[in-house]
């Protein structure tokens, strides 16, 4: 299905909406995530934490999402976290200088490019203003943090454009106190906050977003002495450089030194392993590795996970080796000792991130589960049971005879071990629909026969199957069915 399938979807079914969408002054790039929204990415999340972050026993944190400005002057965020911009001089509309000349003439120019490079490409090929037709003045650059003002002197300070900063801040106290040893995963789930140019396409490009962030810090030295690299040798990642993405194992990738080390390696066959349970296609993946012009400046080397969509490749996660990049700057910058020892070695770690796009992961998946059954006249859902934001659908054939009290009881038992949804409502077909379009696994019905045998109709929701199983036998088959792998 694309993209204007799963956006009416999402509204229609509670997933994600407009944030203020009631006013007309609401700003671009903020969007609110609904009941079966939410319920979705909460699951998400504890897949993640489950496939990640428990199996190599990480450390997961929750840092402030205002930080003082000397953290983004030590980070680099000040003086480099910017976009290109250029600005129409009839109508002064503002643009993102690499999307723009991307989409009228199909030139690809990395954000990070020198400035020339933009004002060279709308000149050759004569890049007028979209709205207006009007000239563009020289390419500028926009910083997109958010500022804010604490307290009544509105002491200058910054919401944070990514998680991952008060992992850095806080890992000598983390190390110290949790008895930390090389190699150490920290983790972090929230909120971060970009000021954005043109945000479009309602999860995809957003001012405020959900990010999942591990920095693994580690030894430099020690990159190939990786004790569990045995677990993930043999599992497969599509690896493009320049040509097409190549299946290989990570053994190959790192025989063929498409991949640096063990250390990167690991991280990134787990991450594989992790969007595999999720009901991506893994086929219509990549890892592509990016250049010079297109690492963020904090990376010495960068691989890019993206999955091919109906609206083109999106990038899910960044992978970036950030070496000692900001534990060294923070030193600096704060006078406080950042080393650790590692075994009678004394160390200042470097880093390899894992920063993962929560909402973008979450429309990915969407799109991937979401189905056109014409055969049988449905949209149907088809995720992971695992993940789906409803496990049961507990209906009631009529509202008559009983059969209302029969169905409200065996909801009340279930209610609190699955995410169940009663309904009493509609005709018995409408309502399997209206559970399909939200990917409820289940759907049990209680018919008269239910009150002379404990018996219930279990109907599965991709093949439309129905059986009759006791009452009794309920928990212990929606438990196997919808437990985490």
């Amino acid at each position: 299905m694309d993209y204007e399938s799963v956006m009416k979807l999402a509204l229609e079914r509670g997933f994600y909406f407009p944030s203020c969408e009631v006013y007309a002054d609401a700003q671009a790039g903020f969007w609110e995530y609904g009941p079966t929204g939410v319920s979705l990415k909460n699951k998400f999340l504890e897949l993640w934490r489950r496939e990640l972050i428990r199996r190599d026993g990480m450390l997961e944190i929750d840092g402030s999402q205002i930080m003082s400005k000397s953290v983004f002057e030590a980070s680099g965020h000040l003086g480099n976290f910017a976009d290109p911009i250029i600005k129409c001089k009839k109508c002064n509309s503002t643009f993102r200088a690499d999307k723009t000349i991307a989409e009228i003439c199909q030139i690809e120019i990395p954000e990070s490019a020198e400035l020339d490079e933009f004002d060279n490409a709308i000149n050759e090929n004569n890049i007028k203003c979209p709205r207006c037709k009007g000239d563009f003045d020289k390419t500028k650059n926009f910083n997109m943090m958010f500022k804010v003002g604490i307290g009544p002197e509105e002491e200058e300070a910054y919401l944070r454009p990514e998680t991952c900063q008060s992992i850095f801040v806080d890992f000598p106290r983390l190390f110290k106190t949790m008895r930390g040893k090389l190699p150490l995963g920290i983790a972090q789930v929230g909120k971060s906050f970009r000021n954005e140019i043109a945000p479009r396409q309602s999860l995809l490009r957003l001012r405020e977003f959900y990010q999942a962030e591990i920095e693994v810090f580690c030894n430099p030295n020690k990159l190939d002495e990786m004790d569990n690299f045995s677990e993930i040798e043999n599992t497969i990642i599509r690896i493009q450089t320049d040509e097409e993405p190549v299946a290989m194992t990570c053994k190959e990738a790192i025989e063929s030194k498409i991949v640096p080390n063990k250390f990167v390696a690991y991280y990134l066959a787990i991450l594989t392993e992790f969007y595999e349970k999720t009901g991506i296609d893994l086929t219509k993946s990549r890892f592509r590795k990016l250049g010079d012009k297109e690492k963020a400046f904090y990376a010495e080397v960068a691989f890019d996970f993206e999955v091919e969509t109906t609206i083109g490749w999106l990038e899910l996660v960044a992978c970036n080796y950030r070496s000692d990049y900001d534990l060294s700057s923070h030193a600096k910058k704060s006078k406080e000792k950042f080393e650790v020892m590692d075994n009678d070695e004394k160390v200042l770690p470097h880093v390899f991130e894992i920063s993962m796009g929560i909402d973008r992961s979450l429309y990915t998946i969407l799109e991937y589960s979401l189905k056109d059954d014409k055969e049988n006249d449905r949209v149907v859902l088809s995720l992971k049971p695992y993940l789906a934001p409803t496990h049961v659908g507990i209906l009631s054939l009529v509202k008559k005879d009983g059969l209302k009290e029969k169905t409200d009881e065996i909801y009340l038992k279930i209610k609190r071990k699955f995410d169940a949804f009663l309904d009493h409502s509609g005709a018995i077909g409408r309502r399997y629909r209206r559970l399909d379009e939200i990917g409820a696994p289940f759907a049990i019905t209680v018919d008269h026969q239910t009150l002379e045998d404990e018996t219930v109709t279990l109907r599965r929701r991709d093949s439309m199957e129905q059986e009759r199983i006791k009452i009794s036998e309920l928990d212990s088959i929606l438990s196997d069915s919808v437990a985490f792998p």
